[in-house]
């Protein structure tokens, strides 16, 4: 029996990894999404049929409430509140995996045991790592739903006492370890460990949440792994270092994507003192001025022009206008224009944001374009069409070493013939940085909801 239970988790960790694979491209990620959920069904009836269940009626209850939460989140949370989403299931995998090593824990004590070095080592990994995910969790959701403020929130001697906290963790993990220490030392740990993921990600402001649930997720596959070796279950340590190791490599992407180390936006404080904003409409910003353009000039310009490519952001979310950038960019194509997407790493909340949107609008997937791909067509492009982006079109971060993006690789949206800029105002983006593409000459700025602009646009192509 128990070489059959390992060929199940064998296949099912061959489901994650194919699963895994195919997530790379927007072309096969739906299957390979369905491709992993079908490998952990295998891996959960696996747990069930040889995990020696104590309490049939409470599993039973736990996978129908579950699943039912799962399902209502599915159905119900919108695209624009995806991140949030994102971060508190981050801080469930990792809550769940420190609640599991910690029972595990208290069952050895109460019997009066010593658990063996290696599996004292992974339970007190498992609740430092997955207490710390899920109160970090906490306040990445926070962050994003606009509960717990965006910008980065810094005190006096701040990593002085973080760096102390970690200290006594340590000891006090290596304490309970050892064997000798008391019940309320776990409790410390457990504590200290909550209190570290609020330290940790507080101080982090809202334009590098992207960086931080990539690696919050990471954390939760570690955790998860770590819980795996306590209570030595070998399809939740193979999923588990899969989550940790993808999250890891995405973060790092994300990170050079932002031209920046992960202490840098771990201990940077980016975003704690935004750089100001500009009134609405085009208000004083010294010397330069800002061009408006109406619908009907835009409309004009998008309907004649021989290649278009259109930059979505948060904005574009936040609208839901993405079906209506499609229908847009279809008349675009129906009067003999060429449209692509360019996709930043970092557009919107979470990695993968924009992808996701204009997948669900049935944007075909060829059109969609990373970086690397699209910045050498911008020269060549008749109109960029720049909807709620701001950041990652921010020219400064390429030329001016004195702009806080400096560094960061950007859209060269810019290097269009045309530029068309869609937003509600001049406020900068989530990184509270001023945008000297504005007041580019060749820029010429739509101001209002983005889904009503695109709306007005559609109409006006039609009429064209």
């Amino acid at each position: 029996m128990e070489a059959l239970d390992k060929l199940f988790y064998l296949l099912a960790a061959t489901l994650f990894i194919s699963g895994l694979k195919k997530l790379s491209s927007p072309a096969t990620a739906v299957r390979g999404n369905r491709m992993a959920a079908t490998g952990m069904l295998i891996a959960i009836v696996t747990t069930l049929g040889f995990g020696g269940i104590v309490s049939w009626p409470m599993v039973i209850a736990g996978v129908i409430v579950g699943s039912g939460i799962g399902l209502f989140l599915a159905k119900t949370v919108p695209m624009t509140s995806m991140p949030q989403m994102v971060a508190l299931l981050n801080g469930f995998g990792g809550g769940a995996s420190a609640l599991v090593a910690s029972a595990e824990y208290l069952r050895l004590f109460n019997a009066g045991e010593t658990p063996l070095i290696d599996v004292g080592i992974s339970i007190q990994l498992s609740v430092l790592i997955g207490a710390l995910t899920f109160s970090g969790s906490v306040i990445a959701f926070g962050k994003l739903q606009e509960i717990v403020t965006g910008k980065a929130v810094t005190y006096p001697l701040q990593k002085f006492l973080n760096a102390l906290l970690l200290l006594t963790l340590v000891g006090m993990a290596g304490w309970i370890v050892a064997g000798s220490a008391p019940i309320w030392a776990f409790y410390v740990v457990v504590g200290i460990s909550l209190l570290l993921g609020i330290l940790t990600v507080i101080p982090i402001g809202g334009a590098d949440m992207p960086v931080v649930i990539s690696l919050l997720n990471s954390y939760s596959g570690i955790a998860a792994a770590m819980t795996g070796f306590v209570i030595n279950n070998h399809g939740l340590i193979i999923s588990g270092a899969l989550v940790g190791a993808s999250g890891i490599i995405l973060t790092n992407i994300m990170c050079k994507a932002m031209n920046r180390s992960l202490a840098n936006v771990l201990f940077g404080a980016f975003g704690a003192s935004p750089t100001g904003t500009i009134g609405a409409g085009g208000g004083d910003a010294g010397d330069l001025t800002v061009s408006e353009v109406t619908v009907e000039d835009a409309a004009m310009m998008l309907a004649y022009a021989r290649s278009v490519i259109i930059v979505p952001g948060y904005g574009l979310a936040v609208a839901q206008a993405q079906h209506d950038v499609r229908e847009m960019a279809e008349l675009i194509e129906g009067n003999g224009g060429e449209v692509k997407y360019g996709i930043h790493p970092v557009a919107g909340r979470m990695p993968g944001h924009m992808n996701v949107l204009l997948a669900e609008a049935n944007v075909p997937y060829p059109q969609l374009k990373d970086m690397d791909e699209i910045n050498p067509a911008f020269p060549r492009a008749d109109v960029a069409l720049v909807i709620g982006a701001n950041d990652v079109v921010n020219p400064g971060a390429r030329d001016d070493a004195n702009n806080p993006l400096y560094g960061m690789p950007i859209l060269d949206v810019d290097k269009a013939h045309h530029v068309i800029v869609m937003k509600r105002s001049m406020n900068p983006g989530f990184a509270g940085v001023d945008n000297p593409l504005f007041y580019a000459q060749n820029t010429s700025m739509l101001f209002g909801s983005a889904k009503d602009s695109v709306v007005k646009l559609v109409e006006e192509i039609k009429q064209l």
